[in-house]
């Protein structure tokens, strides 16, 4: 039987607000920018740059070139795909472009009337990824997230832009200060010939005031100051400060009985300690129900085997889903070749971990045994690095960090899932309904 496959929405235009519409309008003979090089719009989550942006490079290269190469780049390709090239996709074809999306080469064709170019899409996502986009020489490139990309990548990515009119296009939200991006283009502007539109959710007009509320109670600290009020702010301080001993720490008898999912959480230590959390969950509550922490200099080192032993000891015959470490690789042989199953490499991006737990402290969806007295000591120790946001990176100082970091790659890792698995029952439902596919 044929599967069936859901039919992208109609795109739905909205009114542009006039910072969309200078982003739609800057390269244009008529705009007093046209002969800037590149165009930069940072600022906060939900303000409608990728939509004006996107749409814009699109038009901008139908009408400057015929038969040129493009590039447009995100941290990934999935990414890029996902909150770019989608959308772009359903705005174009309600505008008559033609665009043939070859997903094995990344390439989208696309053409109006006799006129028709190429789109190489790549992802950004490491130091290695300059070595993709080598060689090819291209009329423009498009940047979604750029501070999310390392300097070498975007570096060798401009360099390609070597045909006369050439323009550059950036869109990111505010990382720190220091980062590379703020210093050698934003704090730079004249010299590299660069508009900057700076954006803060009031320019979507699509947006709601109820919609801008729900995200202004997303995000917390640090995170706030940027996606929200799209702040180049520094990342110091005590990480999870939204965390309050008197709402989140509970007695063991406080928890329920019963949970709707349970998993462990383990960050394992070759030369550091290992540790395993116990999570149960109840619906958007997560319930860290016990512990278990071995620290080699105190108590001498452990065998995985040993290791092993502990965890089926912890477990207790119970059954748990186990979100571990991606680095301990002979670990996971090892509880592999044992049977223990739900074995699952957690998601280990540090950032949108962090932000993902603080969260849960910020809407009281998260609660720690009384017992647990290393996560709860490493909880209010756990602080930004001030040295690397010096240097322009977010890190946590790899102290008192073993605990946090088993639990943002439990927490993270499910919410992951759950998002997911919201998203799947979402299309199963628009296919039952008949809504949408052919």
């Amino acid at each position: 039987m044929a599967t069936l496959k859901l039919k992208p929405s109609p795109f739905k235009w909205k009114p542009f607000s006039d910072k969309q519409v200078q982003v739609l309008t800057w390269w244009m003979p008529e705009s007093p920018h046209h002969d800037m090089d590149a165009i930069i719009c940072d600022g906060s989550v939900r303000a409608g740059k990728t939509v004006a942006m996107s749409f814009s490079y699109i038009v901008w290269a139908t009408e400057t070139f015929r038969s040129e190469q493009f590039g447009m780049a995100g941290k990934t390709i999935g990414a890029l795909r996902r909150n770019v090239v989608g959308p772009l996709k359903r705005m174009l074809a309600s505008r008559g472009y033609q665009v043939h999306d070859n997903k094995t080469d990344n390439v989208l064709t696309v053409s109006r009337g006799l006129v028709s170019n190429q789109f190489f899409l790549f992802g950004g996502k490491d130091e290695r990824s300059q070595d993709l986009i080598q060689g090819i020489t291209l009329a423009g490139m498009f940047f979604d997230e750029v501070a999310l990309m390392p300097k070498s990548f975007v570096d060798q990515a401009t360099a390609r832009c070597s045909i006369e009119a050439a323009k550059i296009w950036f869109n990111c939200n505010p990382a720190g200060p220091y980062h590379w991006f703020k210093v050698e283009w934003l704090d730079n502007l004249a010299g590299k010939r660069a508009i900057h539109l700076h954006f803060m959710m009031e320019d979507n007009l699509s947006l709601s005031e109820k919609v801008r509320d729900r995200y202004r109670r997303m995000y917390t600290g640090i995170f706030y100051q940027r996606f929200i009020l799209g702040l180049w702010v520094m990342a110091e301080g005590v990480i999870f400060s939204k965390f309050n001993d008197a709402i989140h720490k509970k007695p063991r008898e406080w928890f329920p009985a019963q949970f709707d999912r349970k998993f462990i959480c383990i960050d394992y230590g070759a030369n550091n300690p290992t540790t395993f959390l116990k999570y149960g969950v109840q619906g958007n509550v997560y319930y860290e129900l016990d512990e278990y922490y071995h620290d080699i200099k105190k108590l001498g080192e452990r065998t995985n085997s040993e290791y092993a032993d502990e965890l089926q000891a912890f477990v207790d015959g119970d059954e748990y889903a186990i979100f571990i470490d991606p680095s301990a690789k002979a670990f996971i042989i090892e509880l592999q070749q044992r049977g223990i199953n739900h074995i699952q490499a957690a998601v280990n991006d540090v950032l949108d971990g962090i932000q993902t737990v603080s969260n849960r402290f910020q809407h009281d969806e998260l609660y720690i045994c009384a017992d647990n007295t290393n996560s709860l000591k490493e909880l209010v120790s756990y602080i930004w690095d001030e040295k690397a946001a010096q240097r322009g990176e977010d890190k946590p100082i790899k102290q008192n960090d073993h605990t946090c970091d088993a639990r943002r790659y439990g927490i993270h890792t499910d919410y992951l899932i759950q998002q997911s698995k919201a998203r799947k029952e979402e299309r199963r439902k628009r296919h039952d309904e008949g809504v949408g596919w052919i």
